[in-house]
């Protein structure tokens, strides 16, 4: 074939043209688009290898040369076969065609790169390869005239990537008309956009001198046109190939690919009740993967399948479910959120009952909020933001206490947010009926279900029995099985003997064996219950935990066991337990509990609220890990933090001195069995023969009923309810409120626990106690027979439809969520706070946020005030003498003399209280407060904890008054300060989830001062450089910082967007019809 001829008449095929490793200049388009099928599976043989295959025609590689004569090799040159010469020659085949001669400069220069059935030319660019095709003689099924290009002189296939583009700006920038040419334009504006939002700055900004240089091509003149051409040419190359080629992860753009593809898919099979249920239950198959990597699942449980696949969960109706301790619930309802999340673009509540929970689910879902674009905020303490961020991009996750989710749902309804909120899942939902902190779990739900139809509700227990009343409460589906991953076994002690639980027996039990073991007559007298006898049996090489009645018990229990156990015990991981001892020493500033100190070495710890956080932390740790093989706990560890062991004893059938519940006791021996570790469980209940007859009804009897507690506790629950939703506008007359309490828990059950009062009768009290406290006010009533003013008495409330409305005190004290019992005590010290507010230091304000429910169980040590009052400076003594107690009164009470003047004994109380939070600010160290006060450094934990919440509180409180504006900014800092009671270098890595004052030392130590610094940290070097920290542990802390970082970082592109944001009622702006109607 001669050479001037064949230049223009091969085809090359693509998979030959791909120039990935180049940089990724366009978007791919669908295989099925580009190539046959053998091509197609070539190309992806080619792509997986990561080789791609680029022929030069027998060219030699150009080397490196600064000089702009050489840097093209072939290229520059303007001889015949160049490629120069070959757009002059199509130049000139194109100027022939009659109906293009008269066309000006500028347009002839964009339809020589732009596709056009009239000139019968076409340069295609897809993906990241451009063809030319002009053959006369074989078209293609889109009716384009297909050009067949030979590979030796292919003049686009040796064409450096980067030129490409040079084709492209020239086409973007060109303004021609022509309808196909229109189209072209269009295609490639999209395209070259595309390539601009993904390629980094620097390269844009070349590419955006290149558009300006392009421009400079197009002349007024004829003549000179192809000159100037050439030489632009020619420029703009030397620049592109001195430009640093852009390179892309491949294997990253098809992972990013593939997880948003999957997410459609869900969306769409979600939206239309497939049974199709995708991947994995209508969710990526990433979120698999994210299983068994961070969790280790690769399976789930049949009735777990059969739960997420039922009808009434694909119809997003409410559902309860309720299975035995360590079945998996929690799986199920973190499928069900994650689909909210990725699938419905939802926000998700999940509610917990402790703190700890809260951070422990904090910390192992941050991970899986990283990996699939979602945030994992946290509401727990002082901790969470009202109303929560408005994100328009990513979702949150709110987890939650059982108070802050209350205060959650009523920010998102007083915003009309609560729409946004697609799912709400409530852990633990036996909860319901305990205390007040049921009664504030029932309004949480009682709004959602009456302020959102679109919420879907999902409660899970372990412990639910009237199950019916919480369905018809919830509107909700039910689910049970009695699954357990590992069999549990039940016993009980009654001395020597030891009786195996069977239901199928006349009494409930069978005799299973006697006890084995050499009792020293000394043994015999310390260990009457032989529990040394029963740990040995599984310790050191299994795990074991010993329920106590009481905190004292389990230190005592645990110290006679280490007694008596031999020293083979102490070379059990002794190094590791070394390690641990170490551990608390540095946490507690080199102080150490001398129990600890003496059972650790033998694999034994007591674990109760006397420990601080920070203790409790590591313990957990080392009990999970192995290091330690037994805990003596209280019952608070059974509904706390997951710690599940081979067997499990109860030391007596008490919880202190109540007898132990049906509900309690499934608690504790749930924790018997270890999934994935032990084939069985066991657990043992010792008792003694007077207790017999108690015992054998608690395994036979079935769980305790859940009733409401709104009418407990003088029926201080629904005061606060009425309050808010009067404060929400959820319900402001007597009809509406009446209307919202029939579909209450307490509703539901009112023919049950209302015996003297109705429902309305208790509303109609409820209302006017509040109305005379001050916290509402009667609005004007119209009736039949006209207006009557709102002092009428409440005689016939049949006849009138009473109105309310909120009060300033009153809308303070339900956003500052204050008990009403003390919201006009907090009133009156904040209004008497103002007349002399002593800020040479803390302790006033201190005062004014220690929590009132705490002050009225103090007893104060009188020597220890006195001593404390002493050392007081003059300008705190005066503060003291302003709240109300001198320093006479307190000597009198330290010398034990008779006061006849009365003194308020909870203002006594409070100051106290206040002195060890303000030592403990100077100090912040717990165990010099500790001795210094002679309380349990535990308690004075709790005390911290507490006065920190009750600070946040009383800070939305001020911020409704503004008489006490001057609160707003010095509660804000007071708050931080009891939050983390560290020092203030300490604090950006206390922020984050799972890490307290002790491995923020360890972290600061090693050089991870900040926020940034600890989401970028590598958790393998972590865990080389800090003492006692697993890998898992590890993970999930850098994922925390990471998580935090994200949300810290959107929070402040949301806030710059919004700024930046035309007003919509901005003067001028005309509202679409849309908007108007």
């Amino acid at each position: 074939m001669d050479e001037g001829g064949s230049r223009i008449r091969r085809r090359v095929c693509v998979h030959k043209r791909s120039r990935r490793s180049r940089g990724v200049l366009f978007p791919a388009p669908a295989a099925a688009e580009l190539v046959p099928r053998e091509e197609e599976e070539e190309e992806e043989e080619e792509m997986a290898a990561g080789s791609p295959r680029r022929k030069t025609g027998g060219a030699q590689p150009v080397e490196d040369n600064d000089s702009e004569e050489d840097m093209f090799g072939d290229y520059d040159s303007f001889a015949e076969n160049s490629f120069l010469a070959q757009v002059d020659d199509l130049e000139q085949k194109y100027m022939q065609l009659p109906e293009n001669r008269n066309h000006d400069t500028d347009f002839a220069t964009e339809n020589l790169c732009s596709e056009s059935s009239e000139q019968k030319l076409s340069i295609t660019t897809v993906g990241s390869f451009t063809e030319l095709k002009t053959d006369e003689h074989a078209k293609n099924q889109s009716g384009h005239e297909d050009v067949c290009i030979e590979r030796g002189a292919d003049l686009l296939y040796e064409f450096p990537s980067s030129q490409v583009l040079y084709f492209e700006n020239l086409q973007n920038s060109s303004n021609g008309s022509g309808d196909q040419s229109a189209k072209e334009r269009n295609w490639n504006t999209s395209s070259h956009k595309t390539v601009n939002e993904e390629l980094p700055h620097n390269s844009i900004e070349q590419f955006q001198q290149i558009d300006q240089a392009s421009s400079q091509v197009r002349t007024s003149s004829d003549v000179n046109r192809r000159k100037s051409l050439k030489d632009h040419l020619k420029r703009t190359m030397t620049g592109n190939a001195k430009a640093q080629t852009p390179i892309f992860s491949r294997t990253k753009q098809l992972k990013e690919t593939l997880l948003s593809e999957e997410i459609n898919v869900a969306k769409k099979t979600i939206e239309s009740s497939s049974d199709d249920l995708g991947p994995f239950y209508s969710l990526p198959s990433k979120v698999r993967d994210l299983y068994v990597q961070f969790k280790g699942i690769e399976k789930l449980y049949a009735w777990q399948h059969t739960c997420l696949t039922l009808k009434s969960v694909q119809e997003r109706k409410n559902l309860i479910y309720s299975l035995p301790t360590s079945g998996g619930k929690t799986l199920v309802a973190e499928i069900l959120m994650l689909q909210e999340l990725l699938c419905r673009h939802k926000d998700v509540l999940m509610i917990l009952p402790y703190v700890a929970i809260v951070q422990e689910k904090i910390s192992g879902l941050s991970s899986f909020g990283i990996e699939l674009g979602f945030f994992v905020e946290e509401y727990a303490g002082s901790k969470g933001k009202f109303p929560p961020i408005k994100r328009r991009e990513k979702k949150s996750l709110y987890i939650a206490t059982i108070e802050k989710g209350h205060g959650l749902v009523n920010s998102l309804i007083e915003t009309g947010r609560i729409s946004g909120l697609g799912l709400v899942v409530v852990d633990e939902l036996h909860m319901i009926g305990e205390g007040s902190r049921g009664a504030v779990l029932e309004m949480t739900l009682a709004k959602i279900l009456y302020t959102s139809k679109t919420t879907q509700i999902i409660g899970m227990s372990a412990t639910l029995n009237n199950i019916e009343d919480l369905q018809k409460f919830l509107q909700a589906e039910y689910y049970t099985d009695q699954f357990r991953p590992v069999e549990l076994k039940e016993y009980l002690k009654i001395n020597d003997a030891i009786y195996e639980v069977d239901s199928k027996a006349e009494n409930g039990i069978t005799f299973s064996r006697l006890l084995n073991y050499k009792y020293s007559d000394t043994l015999k007298k310390m260990d009457p219950d032989h529990l040394v006898a029963l740990v040995t049996e599984v310790i050191p090489n299994y795990s074991c935990l010993v329920f106590c009645p009481t905190k004292k018990n389990c230190e005592n229990v645990a110290e006679m066991i280490c007694k008596f156990l031999s020293k083979e015990y102490l070379k059990h991981r002794e190094k590791e337990k070394q390690e641990l001892i170490k551990n608390l020493k540095k946490i507690n500033s080199g102080n150490l509990c001398p129990i600890l100190k003496h059972t650790i070495p033998l694999g034994i710890a007591y674990h109760h609220s006397g420990l601080t956080s920070d203790e409790k932390k590591l313990l957990e740790e080392a009990y999970s890990t192995g290091v330690l093989c037994l805990l003596t706990c209280t019952s608070t560890l059974a509904a706390g933090v997951n710690l599940p062991a081979r067997r499990v004893i109860l030391r007596a059938p008490y919880v202190a001195k109540e007898f132990l519940k049906r509900n309690q006791y499934k608690q504790m021996i749930g924790r018997a069995g270890r999934a994935g570790i032990d084939s069985t469980g066991e657990s043992i209940l010792i008792l003694q023969e007077k207790d017999k007859q108690q015992v054998l009804e608690l395994i036979s009897k079935p769980l305790e009923n859940c009733y409401s507690h709104l009418i407990q506790e003088s029926s201080k629950g629904i005061q606060t309810l009425f309050l808010s939703l009067i404060g929400l506008k959820i319900a402001t007359n007597l009809g509406d409120i009446y209307r919202f309490m029939s579909g209450t828990f307490l509703g539901v059950q009112q023919n049950i626990l209302l015996k003297e009062r109705s429902l309305q009768e208790i509303t109609v009290e409820s209302l006017r106690y509040l109305t005379e406290k001050g916290l509402l006010q009667k609005d004007t009533i119209l009736t039949e027979n006209g207006l009557i003013q709102k002092d009428v008495i409440y005689k016939s409330e049949e006849e009138f439809q009473y109105s309310f409305h909120i009060t300033k005190l009153g809308k303070a004290s339900f956003k500052g969520t204050i008990d009403l019992a003390y919201c006009d005590i907090l009133y009156k010290d904040l209004k008497k706070g103002l007349e002399g507010l002593v800020l040479e230091s803390f302790l006033h304000l201190i005062y004014l946020t220690t929590p009132y429910d705490m002050a009225s169980q103090c007893d104060p040590d009188w020597m220890i005030y006195f001593r404390q009052f002493n050392q007081l400076s003059p300008a705190e003594q005066n503060a003291a003498n302003l709240i109300g107690v001198s320093e006479n009164y307190i000597g009198k009470k330290a010398s034990g003399q008779a006061i006849k003047k009365k003194v308020d004994k909870n203002i006594i109380n409070r100051l106290y209280l206040s002195f060890v939070l303000y030592t403990l600010l100077k100090e912040t160290n717990i165990w010099s407060v500790s001795e210094k006060f002679n309380m349990p450094r535990g308690y004075i934990q709790t005390l911290l904890t507490a006065a920190a919440t009750f600070s946040s509180c009383v800070l939305h409180f001020c911020e409704e008054l503004e008489e006490f504006w001057v609160y707003k900014a010095l509660l804000v800092e007071l708050t931080k300060k009891l939050t983390y009671c560290v020092k203030a270098e300490l604090i950006p890595l206390m922020e984050v989830t799972g890490v307290l004052e002790g491995r923020a030392k360890q972290l600061y130590n090693a050089g991870y001062k900040s926020l940034t610094h600890l989401a970028n940290a590598n958790p393998e070097v972590l865990i080389k450089t800090i003492d006692h920290l697993s890998r898992r542990q590890a993970k999930q802390i850098v994922s925390s910082a990471k998580m935090l970082l994200h949300e810290k970082a959107d929070a402040l592109q949301e806030e710059v967007e919004e700024l930046m944001r035309l007003p919509s009622d901005f003067p001028g702006i005309v509202a679409s019809p849309v908007e108007k109607a």
